[in-house]
C-alpha cells in the first residue's frame, strides 16, 4: 500500500535512528536525530535526554507519537523490516508484539495470520512470505524450525509478562514442549532461568532471552516503562519501538506528527462540528437530521458513502439505555429497525457485517462502551452521546471512530470533510471544554484541540464558545422573492454555490447566501425572478458588495493570482524545472561509476573477541558470542558464496531507477573487489551483510545525487540551457488553497494578508521570531497590494527547484503596479551558507526570466545596516 508523507517521514527517522545507534550507540543516536534544527521544531516539548533502559542500557528504545487514526499498526509492520536491516541484522528476527488489551491482543493476531490484510501484505513483502504470527497462549507451538526459517511474530500483552498473571506464569513455566528450542543452550548460558537441577528452565521467557525479540509496542502505555528491571532483564529484548498517540516524556520521543499532519494528509475528518442540546432527545434528533442532510451530500460524491451516526447509550442501571434509545430512535425519530444495528459485549449486530458494502443498510450504530479496536468504517461522520461527556467512558475511543475520512481522501462537497458531535450539557461551554480535554487524550495538542472544534449553526451567537471565535464570521446575504417554479428551480440548481432557502412569508422564499456573490450566480438568480423584482434585487446585491468589502479578504472576494513557473525545454519540450523530471530524460548507468569500496568506505578488522567494521571513519563492532562465532570467520560454510551474496544484496539494495541487470552485474563486481585484490573471506562478509548493504545503498545515493547535480546544471545554467518562465503554468493562489492549514491565533491582525487575517497559515518559530518580523515588515509596504504565507511542501504553494529537492520561499506577494515579489528570509547563522546561495541563485534565475514582472530577494535580519523593510523597499525599487 502507498504509504502518506508522514508515514514515510516516520519510517525514515526510524532507520536513521537505528543506523546512526549502530555506530554511536542509541543515547548518541537519539541526541544527534533529536537536535537537528526541523526534528527538534518537530518534537517541540516532546524533546529530551534519552533515558536507557534500566537493565538494557544499549538496547535501543524509541517512541514514535502518532493521533488517533495516524496508522500506528502498519507502520509498526514496516519498522519491523528496518529493525532488521538497520540493527537486528538477522534474516528472520523474532518480534514481541505488545498490544494494551485480549481483546486487541486477538484482533492484532488475526489480522497479522491474514495474508489479504495490510498489515500481513507487508511482511510477506519484507520477508518473502516468510512469517509465523502466533498468540502468546500458543508459544508452545513454536518449532525450532519456524525460529531459524521465517521471520517469527508472537502477540501479548504487558499483561502476559507479568508473573502475578495466570498467563504470565505460563510464560515463566518449565514446559516439555519447549525442549527442542534448548537442546544447542548449555546449562552455563548466562541470563537464563534455572530449574533447581541446575538445567535451562524450557520457557518461552528463556526463548525470548535466548533470541532477543524485537519489541514492538502497539499502543501498550505502561509496557515498557511498567516493566521491572527483572522482567526487562528476562526479555531480553533486542530493541524497543513504542507507536502511541499518549506518549510519557521520558519515553524516548523520536518523532512526533500532528493531528494537523493527518488532516492535511486527508486522513481526519476535522474540525468536529459540534452541537449542544439541553437533553439527550433533541441530541438525538439533531444527529438523526444531521446525518439525513449528510446522506443527500453523499449522493453526489464520486464514491459510495453511506453516513453512519454513533449513539453512545447509558450503562443498564442509568436512565438511557441501549433499549431506550433504539426505542427511542424506531417510535420518535421513526427509523426503521433494520438500519439500527447494537454492539454492545451481549448484542453484536456489526458481526459479519461489511458496512461499506452498498446493498447495507445499517445508518445508525447504538453502543456503550468501546466498539472493538478493529472498528474502522470511515462512513461514521456522527458522534451523538446521551451522557454528558465528562463522565462518559470510552468517548476518546468512540470519537476516533468518526474522525477517519473515508477512502483517505478529501470530499468534494465541504460538509463531508467534517466530523459531528451531538451531545447534551445543561450549561454552554462545558461540552466544548470536554471535548478538547477528549482530543488532547487522543494524541492532539491543546492548541490542535482547540482549533478542532467548531460550533455548528444552531450554537452560532453564544460568542462564539469557550476558546473564542475561530473566524472572524463571513457576512451574509438575504433577500426575499416571490416563489414561483422559475425561481424554485433556478435555487435548487445553485445550492452548490452556497446558496439556502428557506420559506418566508406566504408566497415568498428568502435567499441566503454566505460570502461573495459572483456574476454569474447574480444573473442566473436576476433571470429567474420576476421581472418587477429584479431591479430591487439587483439594489440589494450591489449595496450587499460595498458593506462586505472591509469584511471579506482579496480571496474571498474572487481576487486571484497567478506565480509564473521555471521551465526548462528537454528534447524540444518545455517541461516544468523539476529535477525529477529532468532525472526522467537523463539516461545514466550505474556501471559508469566505479563500485570499488576503498579501504576507508568500507573495512573489517579481527580482535581477539570481536571483529570491527570501519565505515568511512566510523567503527561499528561485533562481538563473538563464543569460540565457534569466532572460528566461522574465516571457514567455508556450505550455501556461503560470492553468488549467493550478490543475491541477496540485489534483494536489499534494488533500487526503481536501475535495472536489475545492471545492478547485479555491479554488485558482482563490488564483491568480486572485496573478495579479490581487498582479500576478505566470503564468510566474513556474509557476517556483516546488512552493514555492507547498507553501505552498498549510500554509495548509490551517492551516485545517484551525482547524476542529479549534473543534469541540475545542465537544464538550467549551462549556455545550451533553454529556460523561461510560464503564467499558464504558473502556481494560483486562491480562496480555499491552504484548506485545513493551521493558522496564527496571535495578536497581530495584518491588514494585506490575501486570505484574511484570520487565515494567515502558522509561521516558523515564536510569533516575535524574525520571519514573523519579515512578515510585519512585508505587511506595513505601502505599494503591496496583498501578500501570502507561502506554506514549505504544501502542493499548492510556489516552489522553484534545487539539486536534491524542490525549495519554498517564505512569502509571495503582489504589489499594486503587478510586479510580484517572492521573500525568503534567513537569519544571519546560515545566510552565508551553501543551502542559502543555491536557494538565492535559482531565485535570481527565475527573477530574469520573469521580464521584469517578478522579484525575487532573500531578506536577513540587516544588511549594510539596513532592517527588513529597508531591504524590501531597496529591492522594490522604492528607495
Amino acid at each position: 500500500m502507498k504509504l502518506k508523507q508522514y508515514q514515510c517521514d516516520t519510517l525514515s527517522i526510524l532507520r536513521r535512528f537505528f543506523e546512526e545507534a549502530r555506530v554511536a550507540g542509541p543515547k548518541n543516536a537519539y541526541e544527534v536525530l533529536t537536535k537537528e534544527p526541523d526534528q527538534a521544531k518537530r518534537l517541540g516539548r516532546y524533546g529530551g535526554t534519552y533515558n536507557s533502559l534500566a537493565e538494557l542500557p544499549n538496547v535501543p528504545y524509541v517512541c514514535l507519537r502518532l493521533p488517533t487514526g495516524g496508522g500506528k499498526t502498519i507502520l509498526g509492520a514496516y519498522s519491523v523490516g528496518i529493525a532488521r536491516d538497520a540493527w537486528v541484522e538477522k534474516d528472520y528476527p523474532m518480534v514481541l508484539w505488545l498490544v494494551p488489551s485480549n481483546i486487541i491482543r486477538l484482533q492484532t493476531v488475526e489480522a497479522l495470520k491474514n495474508t489479504r490484510h495490510a498489515y500481513r501484505q507487508v511482511l510477506d513483502e519484507t520477508f518473502d512470505g516468510r512469517v509465523r504470527v502466533f498468540d502468546i497462549t500458543d508459544f508452545a507451538h513454536i518449532r525450532p524450525h519456524d525460529i531459524s526459517d521465517h521471520l517469527c511474530i508472537v502477540v501479548g500483552t504487558i499483561q502476559t509478562l507479568r508473573v502475578t498473571n495466570t498467563e504470565g506464569r505460563k510464560v515463566y513455566a518449565h514446559n516439555e514442549n519447549m525442549e527442542a528450542h534448548f537442546s544447542p543452550v548449555p546449562n552455563t548460558a548466562p541470563g537464563l532461568e534455572k530449574l533447581n537441577d541446575g538445567g535451562v528452565r524450557f520457557s518461552f521467557a528463556n526463548l525470548m532471552h535466548v533470541h532477543r525479540p524485537l519489541m514492538i509496542v502497539d499502543e501498550a502505555h505502561n509496557a515498557v516503562t511498567g516493566l521491572t528491571r527483572e522482567m526487562q532483564a528476562r526479555v531480553n529484548p533486542s530493541a524497543i519501538i513504542e507507536f502511541t498517540a499518549t506518549p510519557r516524556l521520558n519515553s524516548n520521543i523520536l518523532h512526533s506528527v500532528s493531528a494537523q499532519q493527518l488532516k492535511l494528509e486527508e486522513m481526519l475528518k476535522l474540525p468536529i462540528m459540534l452541537v449542544e442540546h439541553d437533553s439527550w432527545q433533541n441530541a438525538v434528533n439533531g444527529a438523526v437530521a444531521a446525518r439525513a442532510s449528510l446522506e443527500e451530500s453523499a449522493g453526489n460524491d464520486a464514491d459510495y458513502i453511506r453516513p453512519i451516526v454513533l449513539f453512545q447509550a447509558q450503562p443498564k442501571n442509568q436512565e438511557v439505555t441501549v433499549e431506550v434509545l433504539k426505542k427511542h430512535l424506531v417510535e420518535v425519530e421513526q427509523i426503521p429497525e433494520r438500519k439500527i444495528a447494537i454492539a454492545t459485549g451481549d448484542q453484536r449486530d456489526l458481526d459479519g457485517i461489511d458496512l461499506f458494502d452498498p446493498k447495507c443498510p445499517i445508518e445508525h450504530v447504538i453502543t456503550v462502551e468501546a466498539l472493538k479496536e478493529g472498528w474502522d468504517c470511515s462512513f461514521a461522520y456522527i458522534f451523538c452521546s446521551v451522557s454528558r461527556i465528562q463522565s462518559a467512558v470510552d468517548v476518546e475511543q468512540l470519537l476516533g471512530r468518526v474522525l477517519r475520512m473515508p477512502y483517505a481522501r478529501r470530499r468534494k462537497a465541504p460538509d463531508l470533510n467534517k466530523a459531528y458531535a451531538f451531545l447534551s450539557e445543561p450549561s454552554f461551554g462545558e461540552a466544548a471544554r470536554a471535548l478538547a480535554d477528549k482530543l488532547v487524550r487522543m494524541g492532539f495538542e491543546e492548541d490542535e484541540a482547540r482549533e478542532s472544534i467548531e460550533f455548528a449553526q444552531e450554537t452560532f451567537g453564544k460568542e462564539g464558545g469557550p476558546f473564542g471565535q475561530h473566524d472572524q464570521p463571513k457576512p451574509a446575504f438575504r433577500h426575499s422573492v416571490t416563489a414561483t417554479p422559475e425561481v424554485l428551480s433556478a435555487l435548487e440548481g445553485s445550492k452548490g454555490e452556497g446558496v439556502t432557502v428557506r420559506e418566508a412569508e406566504e408566497g415568498k422564499v428568502e435567499i441566503a447566501i454566505t460570502g461573495p456573490i459572483n456574476v454569474s450566480l447574480e444573473q442566473v438568480i436576476a433571470e429567474a425572478i420576476l421581472e418587477h423584482e429584479r431591479e430591487v434585487f439587483a439594489g440589494a446585491v450591489a449595496k450587499y458588495r460595498v458593506e462586505m468589502e472591509d469584511q471579506l479578504s482579496p480571496a474571498e472576494q474572487g481576487e486571484s493570482f497567478i506565480v509564473p513557473r521555471l521551465m526548462s525545454e528537454i528534447q524540444g519540450t518545455l517541461e516544468f524545472a523539476d529535477i525529477d523530471v529532468f532525472m526522467e530524460s537523463h539516461d545514466w548507468s550505474l556501471l559508469d561509476h566505479s563500485p570499488k569500496l576503498s579501504e576507508r568506505e568500507f573495512a573489517i578488522r579481527e580482535t581477539a573477541r570481536s571483529f570491527e567494521i570501519d565505515l568511512d571513519g566510523n567503527h561499528i563492532t561485533y562481538q563473538f558470542a563464543n569460540e565457534e562465532d569466532q572460528l566461522v570467520l574465516d571457514v567455508d560454510v556450505e550455501g556461503w558464496t560470492a553468488e549467493a551474496l550478490v543475491l541477496w544484496l540485489d534483494r536489499q539494495v534494488r533500487q526503481p531507477d536501475v535495472h536489475q541487470v545492471e545492478l547485479l552485474r555491479w554488485l558482482a563486481d563490488l564483491v568480486g573487489h572485496l573478495l579479490g585484490p581487498r582479500g576478505m573471506h566470503i564468510a566474513l562478509l556474509m557476517r556483516c551483510k546488512f552493514i555492507l548493504a547498507r553501505k552498498i545503498r549510500e554509495k548509490i545515493a551517492a551516485i545517484r545525487q551525482q547524476e542529479r547535480g549534473i543534469v541540475y546544471q545542465q537544464h538550467l545554467f549551462s549556455p545550451e540551457a533553454k529556460v523561461e518562465v510560464s503564467f499558464d503554468d504558473g502556481f494560483a493562489f486562491k480562496d480555499g488553497m491552504y484548506w485545513g492549514q493551521r493558522c496564527y491565533r496571535g495578536r497581530w491582525k495584518p491588514r494585506k494578508h490575501f486570505l484574511g487575517s484570520d487565515r494567515v497559515p502558522a509561521f516558523d518559530g515564536a510569533e516575535a521570531g524574525e520571519e514573523f518580523q519579515c512578515a510585519q515588515a512585508i505587511d506595513s509596504l505601502p505599494h503591496v497590494k496583498f501578500w501570502i504565507r507561502n506554506v514549505s511542501r504544501h502542493p499548492n504553494s510556489f516552489c522553484l527547484p534545487t539539486a536534491t529537492d524542490k525549495f519554498y520561499p517564505d512569502f509571495v506577494a503582489e504589489l499594486d503596479d503587478g510586479r510580484l515579489l517572492v521573500v525568503e528570509y534567513k537569519g544571519a547563522h546560515i545566510a552565508d551558507g551553501s543551502d542559502t546561495n543555491e536557494k538565492r541563485t535559482i531565485g535570481q534565475l527565475w527573477e530574469r526570466q520573469s521580464g521584469g514582472k517578478g522579484l525575487f530577494i532573500v531578506v536577513e535580519k540587516e544588511v549594510n545596516g539596513g532592517d527588513m523593510r529597508a531591504q524590501l523597499i531597496e529591492k522594490m525599487g522604492l528607495s
